[in-house]
């Protein structure tokens, strides 16, 4: 009898600890410095108004007003960093060849009209900057926006050569390149793990921003006839797992951003928001400025 009370009431003060510090982290550790905070994200500087990763792109998304700029990176055979999604170039330019099998100036451009991969059944056409740009060239133009860079690749290389760029350019304090500072797949699963178990509020963090998917819309990216039982059971189940209000709002507490994507209609964005995401990435940044402009008031 006596162990179990004593087993009984360690629990209840571990439950009762838990509680308090998830909700006051600041008891424990000492809130992140925000750099900058970022509601509106251009996937691709917006894949569904211009051709994804282009300067034309980017400078739409930028007169409308966006917060943050995600690309994605990639090198060429003579060392030059570019902006590009794929490793082949076959999706985008229909010449099937490898970034890293070309010199930038052997690159070829875009196609006319390019899919949206994040809306089902959609595509972009657009104007007349097709070409694929070199990744200084994106910070030479925008020297103030912040910018999410997506390394594509393990190239410890490459790695090497953003962070020159990112030095260079004296924009460490607005780039956020996918080293270290965001959570990658391996710590999203230690996180959530640690979420469930209650030893969240006891454990630091050094990352800054949370950046994850919203695999409900899964649903929506695929016929839902194509889908089987087991796809939209493990859609369900993570969904749930990790679309939880209190978990983002612990994480801002300590001062961490999460960033949910890559969300392209109202009824997304809504949730998100109400779930407490710091930011959303869209391919659509004129829709989702008008949604902001209706619904938020920060």
């Amino acid at each position: 009898m006596c162990s179990a009370m004593y087993a009984l009431s360690t629990l209840g003060g571990y439950v009762l600890t838990s509680v308090v510090l998830f909700k006051c982290p600041s008891l424990l550790h000492r809130r992140k410095k925000e750099t900058f905070r970022s509601r509106h994200i251009s996937h691709r500087g917006g894949a569904g108004e211009n051709l994804e990763n282009t300067m034309a792109a980017f400078k739409h998304a930028v007169e409308l007003g966006t917060d943050m700029l995600e690309l994605d990176c990639h090198m060429t055979k003579d060392g030059e960093v570019v902006v590009s999604h794929d490793k082949n170039l076959k999706r985008s330019t229909g010449v099937c060849a490898n970034i890293s099998e070309l010199t930038y100036a052997e690159l070829p451009p875009y196609l006319c009209k390019l899919d949206v991969s994040f809306q089902r059944e959609c595509s972009c056409e657009g104007g007349d900057d097709k070409r694929i740009p070199l990744l200084r060239e994106v910070f030479d133009a925008f020297p103030n926006t912040p910018v999410n860079i997506d390394i594509k690749v393990n190239n410890d290389t490459l790695i090497r050569k953003v962070s020159k760029l990112v030095t260079k350019y004296n924009r460490e304090h607005l780039t956020n390149p996918r080293i270290p500072l965001l959570f990658s797949l391996q710590r999203v699963l230690f996180l959530v793990g640690l979420f469930y178990t209650g030893l969240l509020p006891f454990v630091p963090l050094r990352e800054q921003f949370l950046e994850i998917p919203m695999p409900s819309i899964i649903t929506k990216l695929k016929d839902p006839q194509t889908m089987t039982r087991r796809q939209r059971l493990m859609a369900w189940l993570a969904d749930t797992l990790l679309m939880r209000k209190s978990l983002f709002n612990h994480l801002q507490a300590r001062g961490i951003q999460v960033y949910v994507w890559v969300l392209n209609d109202e009824e997304d964005f809504k949730r998100a928001f109400d779930l407490g995401a710091t930011g959303v990435m869209t391919d659509y940044p004129t829709k989702l400025k008008e949604f902001m402009e209706r619904n938020c008031s920060s």
